[in-house]
C-alpha cells in the first residue's frame, strides 16, 4: 500500500498544472486574435475602407440648423466661444485631395460668358456627388480684389460634373472666383472652399474700400449691424433691415436661412461664410462671428424681402 501512495498523490498535481497551462495558451491565443482584430481595424480607418466615427452618410447635408461659420475644410460651429479666430477659406486652387478646375480664366469687361468648371478630386477625375448644404449643392463667390463686384451665384453641374453659369465682370481687373462646397467622396463628405483667380484685361482703377460704418442702404431698405467683431472670442452681430416707412422690413427665408454673411479679408480675399440662428431675434438676424485675424474687411450680408434677394455691404477693421 506504502508503495502506491505516491503516486495516488503526484495525479492530481500534474492534472492541475496541466489545466493551468491549458488556460495560460488559451488566454494568449484569444489575445493575439484580439491585437491581429485591433490592428486589421487599424488598417481599414487608414486606407478609408471604413468610414471614421462620426462621419456624415453620403448624399445627407451636414447640420445647418446652428449657426456656424465656412472657411476652409473644418467649419467650426460659431456658436461656440473661440479663443482664436475663424479659418478663412477660398485662398488654395487645391486641398484635402480636392481641385478647383476652370476652363477658362479670362473674361471680357461688361460681357456676360459662361464660366465653367469642375471640382476634380486625386485622380483628377470630376466629381459628382455633393452635399445639399443651405439649399444649394454648391455657393460660387465673384469679387474684384478691392472688394468690389460682390455677386453670390449658384452654378448648375451637368451629369458629367462640370459646372456652368453666366457670369459678368463689369470692370478691368484681376477677379477671386470661390467656390464653397461638400463633396462626397468614397462615402465620406469632404467641406471645402476653393479659389481661383480671373482676370479681366483693360485699364484697371482699384476702389478705396469705404469707411467702415454700421448703417448701409440697398434699395429702399436701411440695413444696420450692432456687434464689434473680434479675433479672440465669437462675437455676436445683429442685422436689423427696415423699408422705406421706417418700419422693421418682412424678412424672408432664403436659402434656407434668414440671411447669410460673406465676410472677405482685404489683402489676400481670405473668405468666411457665416449663416444666422434658425429664427429671428426680436426681428433681426442673429450671427456669430469670430474674425479670422486683425485687418480690414468688407461683410455682406445677403436677406430676402417679397421675393427678391438684395445685398448690404460694410466696411470694418479689426485690431
Amino acid at each position: 500500500m506504502s508503495s502506491l501512495m505516491p503516486d495516488t498523490l503526484e495525479k492530481p498535481v500534474t492534472q492541475d498544472k496541466d489545466r493551468a497551462g491549458f488556460r495560460l495558451a488559451v488566454f494568449g491565443a484569444v489575445l493575439v486574435v484580439v491585437l491581429f482584430a485591433g490592428y486589421g481595424i487599424g488598417r481599414l480607418n487608414e486606407s478609408g475602407t471604413a468610414a471614421p466615427t462620426g462621419a456624415a452618410m453620403p448624399g445627407m447635408a451636414t447640420d445647418e440648423t446652428q449657426p456656424h461659420g465656412h472657411g476652409a475644410e473644418d467649419a467650426t460651429p460659431s456658436s461656440a466661444p473661440m479663443t482664436m479666430g475663424s479659418t478663412v477659406g477660398g485662398l488654395a486652387l487645391s486641398s484635402g485631395g480636392l481641385t478647383l478646375a476652370p476652363e477658362s480664366t479670362t473674361f471680357q469687361a461688361g460681357k456676360a460668358q459662361p464660366f465653367r468648371f469642375r471640382i476634380t478630386g486625386a485622380s483628377r477625375a470630376p466629381i459628382t456627388a455633393f452635399a445639399v448644404v443651405h439649399d444649394k449643392p454648391l455657393h460660387f463667390v465673384v469679387v474684384r480684389r478691392d472688394l468690389t463686384g460682390f455677386q453670390h451665384l449658384h452654378p448648375t453641374m451637368a451629369p458629367d460634373g462640370t459646372w456652368s453659369i453666366d457670369l459678368t465682370l463689369a470692370a478691368p481687373g484681376s477677379y477671386r472666383a470661390i467656390a464653397d462646397f461638400t463633396a462626397v467622396v468614397g462615402g465620406s463628405q469632404v467641406p471645402a472652399t476653393l479659389g481661383a483667380d480671373l482676370t479681366v484685361p483693360g485699364d484697371y482703377q482699384p476702389v478705396a474700400l469705404p469707411a467702415p460704418a454700421e448703417q448701409a442702404t440697398t434699395g429702399t431698405f436701411q440695413i444696420s449691424y450692432a456687434g464689434t467683431p473680434r479675433v479672440e472670442s465669437t462675437q455676436p452681430l445683429l442685422m436689423t433691415v427696415t423699408g422705406a416707412d421706417g418700419r422693421p422690413a418682412a424678412l424672408q427665408p432664403y436659402l434656407g436661412a434668414y440671411g447669410h454673411l460673406v465676410v472677405l479679408r482685404e489683402g489676400d480675399v481670405g473668405y468666411v461664410h457665416v449663416h444666422p440662428e434658425p429664427q429671428l431675434v426680436d426681428g433681426k438676424v442673429k450671427f456669430w462671428l469670430a474674425a479670422p485675424g486683425p485687418g480690414r474687411y468688407r461683410m455682406f450680408f445677403d436677406f430676402q424681402v417679397a421675393g427678391q434677394v438684395h445685398t448690404a455691404a460694410w466696411s470694418v477693421t479689426v485690431n
